[in-house]
Order: C-alpha cells, then structure tokens, then sequence
C-alpha cells in the first residue's frame, strides 16, 4: 500500500509510505525521491544495519537502478525479502505516476 505525503510534494521531491508484505520484518517504508532519484529512505522494523545500510548504498541512486539490483532477492527461504519489497515498492509508485499522465 503507497501513501502519497501531499503536504511533501512538488515538482522535484516526492515522499511516499510503503506497507510491505507481512512475510518480510519491515513493517513500513517511508521514501523520498527527488527526480529519478533516491533521497532517503526510512525503514521502520527489521534488522536495522541491515536496512540503514541499504538506505546508504542506494542514496543518489537512479529508481531503475535500484529495482533491477533488488528485485527478486529473498530472504531465509522466504519468497520476498526487505530489499525485494523496497523494489516492488519503487515498481508500484513508479506504475501509479504513469497512470497519472
């Protein structure tokens, strides 16, 4: 499920809510993008090194970028894993701003 921060949004910079599937520790994705770009992100839940981590590593990153590092990547035999629900996340509001147009 996306939220659309309205109040944090304008041409450049846009800040939205992800609820990732039950199956994965992160219980909340807040991301901000500025362009095509990844600006931050804040995971709430999880293995926080792991997910501070992540948020470094893909800071300034392009969003096509980042999907095609991490889509697809489980997690202890699970089916989906943090990163691979950040991806979907990315995939869906990218889906949503098309449709917009």
């Amino acid at each position: 499920m996306l939220k659309a921060a309205e109040p944090e949004m304008n041409e450049k910079t846009v800040k939205f809510t992800f609820t990732p599937n039950p199956l994965v520790c992160s219980q909340f994705m807040n991301i901000e993008l500025e362009g095509t770009k990844i600006r931050k992100l804040e995971v709430i839940g999880g293995c926080p090194g792991n997910t501070i981590g992540i948020g470094q590593l893909i800071e300034g990153m392009e969003v096509d970028e980042v999907i095609r590092r991490l889509d697809g990547i489980s997690c202890g035999g699970k089916p989906t894993s943090c990163p691979d629900q950040l991806a979907k996340a990315l995939k869906k509001f990218r889906q949503e701003e098309t449709k917009k147009k």
